[in-house]
């Protein structure tokens, strides 16, 4: 009798598909990373893909980050926003909406920073980053200027976190390398030739903390938080609170050099503690190359753990909080990690595609040099993404290929994020593409469980809800996620929470920690629906 869960719940699982549907859905966007052959260090890192609802018809629309040509001569290409018909498909709606800016584009965040209900969009890009300030049905303004923020340090992933609880959202923006276009450096592997160079031949930067004063302006106070770290070469970073204190912390991943767990310190200021936490270092004691990354609550233990995308021959790694300030890498026991050796992820994120409670993973993967097939034989350029299973009890398995061919394509894939942009229940996957085209995935099958769809709204708290810990309880099962901006790779998801139900048709109780401190409680909400959720006064 025990068999027959099980069984049932494994053909659940095989009959949901990633179907491609880029085509059909209207999206025609191909990312322009400039390549001429000069062999610049950005060409090889592509941009991120955002999901939002730029129009606030209450559909995910979808926002492409693009870069352009070295040359003013050269094409002009920028970012791309599609509007979502409502009818499976998309418009592309860029044109008018202050969005079309040229721009050596890389990260983007959403997050409503003002508390006007809308989404407010954040790029990052080589010239200097961009703030944009949604004025309603689909159209954008440049606030970059009047914002006082000031970051030209090749930034890649962003993520907006109220690090201070005053109720307004706050920016971290993490920077990579000191690369100019006139600083660039020769680089060969074979003594002849220009090759792309690797992050050990630049500099290190400080990523940055603008701390949100109200009235559109923001003020650096990087030092004063503790933050300012020259060496770190960050590409990632997530907001999550690993000691459940109730203030946000922050996890930057970052390429040949150590990464960085700041706790917050309650006061305006963080402490870093990765080294002591073991998460600064691959398991042989060696900084990893470190790309995406994401933090979830994958096991129902309360605390959130970490996922991060590393470099070929590296594997994923995979962080468990053990809740004791101590991290242990479960990936190299596991099929996870066995299964990411030879992948070089950029893009990833936990979600639950098959809505059994659990959550899964997804990630995007592609290399950064066209001739590593030479070179390294079994690494390829082109490589397809892979998903994972949450088996329960800490467990993945690998449910790659029971995937159609068309989501098992190789690529050169970067930005990743998820969203249920067709409001089925489950959800929907985007991909950007260094270089190439972008690919839409939809979820079918993945709603066969029940589900809930909660969008937070503070008042007190920041309006977009960032930072609020909810936990839903249906079938004895407790499950917890945080609404949190950034992850993956330069990329953001969809800021409203999917709770997968598996069999329960509604939830005993749904459970709301505010960054405010406020906590409210809904009991027996009925499964299969949307709801927004104001915070109580």
């Amino acid at each position: 009798m025990r068999l027959l869960p099980f069984l049932l719940a494994l053909a659940a699982v095989a009959q949901v598909r990633f179907t491609d549907i880029t085509a059909q859905s209207g999206i025609r966007f191909t990312h322009n990373a400039g390549k001429s052959g000069k062999k610049y260090l950005p060409e090889t890192m592509g941009s991120g893909v955002a999901v939002l609802d730029a129009d606030g018809d209450g559909w995910l629309d979808i926002l492409f980050v693009n870069s352009r040509d070295w040359t003013p001569k050269g094409r002009r290409t920028t970012a791309r926003l599609y509007r979502n018909n409502q009818h499976g498909g998309f418009i592309d709606a860029t044109a008018g909406s202050g969005l079309d800016v040229e721009l050596y584009g890389m990260g983007v965040a959403i997050g409503d920073y003002d508390n006007d209900g809308r989404d407010d969009v954040y790029i990052t890009a080589l010239e200097g980053d961009r703030l944009f300030h949604n004025e309603g049905k689909g159209r954008f303004r440049d606030v970059t200027a009047a914002s006082n923020i000031r970051n030209t340090n090749f930034g890649t992933s962003a993520a907006w976190v109220d690090y201070d609880r005053d109720g307004l959202i706050d920016l971290f923006v993490a920077n990579y390398v000191a690369w100019t276009q006139k600083g660039d450096l020769w680089c060969s592997l074979d003594g002849a030739t220009k090759s792309y160079c690797t992050p050990e031949s630049y500099k290190g930067v400080s990523s940055k903390l603008y701390r949100n004063l109200g009235n559109g302006r923001f003020a650096d106070v990087t030092q004063q938080a503790g933050l300012g770290d020259a060496a770190s070469k960050s590409l990632g970073v997530t907001v999550l609170d690993f000691n459940n204190d109730g203030w946000p912390d922050l996890f930057v991943s970052n390429d040949t050099q150590p990464n960085k767990l700041y706790r917050n310190n309650r006061n305006g200021a963080f402490v870093e503690e990765a080294v002591a936490a073991g998460i600064a270092f691959g398991e042989d004691g060696v900084a990893r190359g470190a790309m995406g990354v994401d933090s979830s609550d994958y096991d129902h233990s309360g605390r959130p753990h970490l996922l991060v995308g590393n470099f070929s021959n590296q594997m994923l790694g995979l962080y468990h909080n053990e809740g004791n300030s101590l991290f242990v890498d479960e990936a190299p026991r596991s099929t996870l990690g066995r299964a990411s050796l030879l992948s070089l992820t950029f893009g990833l994120f936990f979600f639950d595609y098959d809505l059994d409670g659990w959550q899964d993973i997804f990630c995007a993967n592609g290399h950064i040099d066209e001739e590593i097939g030479r070179v390294q034989p079994k690494i390829q350029f082109k490589q397809p993404p892979l998903l994972f299973h949450n088996l329960g009890k800490g467990r993945f398995e690998n449910a790659t290929p029971r995937q159609t061919a068309e989501f098992l394509r190789p690529m050169v894939a970067r930005g990743a994020a998820y969203g249920d942009f067709d409001q089925d229940g489950d959800l929907d996957i985007v991909v950007s593409t260094n270089n190439g085209p972008a690919y839409l995935f939809r979820n079918d099958g993945g709603n066969k469980n029940h589900w809930l769809h909660l969008k937070l709204a503070g008042a007190k708290s920041n309006r977009s809800g960032i930072g609020a810990k909810v936990t839903v309880e249906a079938g004895g099962v407790r499950q917890s996620q945080t609404v949190h901006s950034g992850s993956s790779y330069c990329s953001q998801s969809d800021l409203a929470l999917t709770f997968g139900l598996g069999p329960q048709t509604k939830a005993a109780t749904i459970e709301i920690e505010w960054p405010s401190g406020i906590r409210q409680k809904l009991a027996n909400v009925t499964a299969d629906q949307r709801l927004t959720i104001q915070e109580s006064r």
